[in-house]
């Protein structure tokens, strides 16, 4: 049975921004400062690399069963760890043939950043993809080929639509502390970052910074 998964706050990792640290330790402190899903994303990293990395953070998440682990893009390497997930975009493999990979029990995220995106998940059929990342809310050097900034405005407008397709939603793109609580009164169930928790000194002071600014923003909302 495909698992539940807590949006709430999603780390995407980012190996180059956790220097020197592993990036399993960044995750297992992010974690415990709030962090409730977490992503394995390298795009230099060899297929065997990230495979090396997802057994990684898998032992960094043993005692953490509640925090979905997915791993980007790659197909292969999300089905030989055992990974809950994969997600995929755009240009990456069509998701009715991801989730054929996948099999019926694991979850599947898409990214989206217009309702021409959006249309594409809403034509597969029920079922098919879980979760959608909306972005960016605004532009970031973490992915600079992410397309135009959304704003507030734009995610709000995308989340709407979204979540009346039965789809989850994350916000993601130049989201840090100060700007959390402005993303979360949109209506998404997630705020997804990478910088703001990867490139901290401290990322579990990074992750409680961010759920409390989150919970201001839905409070708010």
């Amino acid at each position: 049975m495909r698992r539940a998964v807590e949006p709430t706050l999603y780390l995407v990792t980012d190996t180059a921004l956790s220097a020197p640290r592993p990036v399993a330790d960044v995750v297992r402190a992010a974690v415990a400062g709030g962090v409730t899903t977490v992503q394995v994303r390298d795009k230099t990293a060899s297929r065997r690399e990230l495979l090396e990395l997802t057994r990684a953070v898998q032992a960094a998440l043993a005692d953490r069963p509640d925090v979905a682990l997915w791993v980007d893009d790659a197909v292969d390497v999300a089905l030989l760890a055992g990974a809950d997930g994969v997600h995929i975009g755009q240009d990456d493999l069509p998701p009715a043939e991801v989730r054929a990979l996948l099999g019926p029990d694991r979850l599947l995220g898409f990214s989206v950043s217009s309702v021409a995106e959006l249309d594409v998940a809403r034509a597969l059929p029920a079922g098919t993809v879980d979760l959608v990342g909306i972005g960016p809310v605004w532009t970031t050097p973490t992915k600079p080929d992410a397309g135009s900034a959304l704003g507030p405005d734009g995610v709000r407008a995308l989340a709407d639509a979204a979540r009346a397709a039965g789809f989850g939603t994350v916000a993601i793109g130049g989201i840090d502390a100060a700007r959390a609580a402005e993303v979360a009164t949109t209506g998404v169930d997630g705020v997804c970052v990478v910088s703001a928790i990867c490139a901290a000194p401290d990322p579990a002071d990074a992750a409680r910074a961010l759920r409390s600014a989150i919970d201001r923003g839905r409070v708010a909302a």
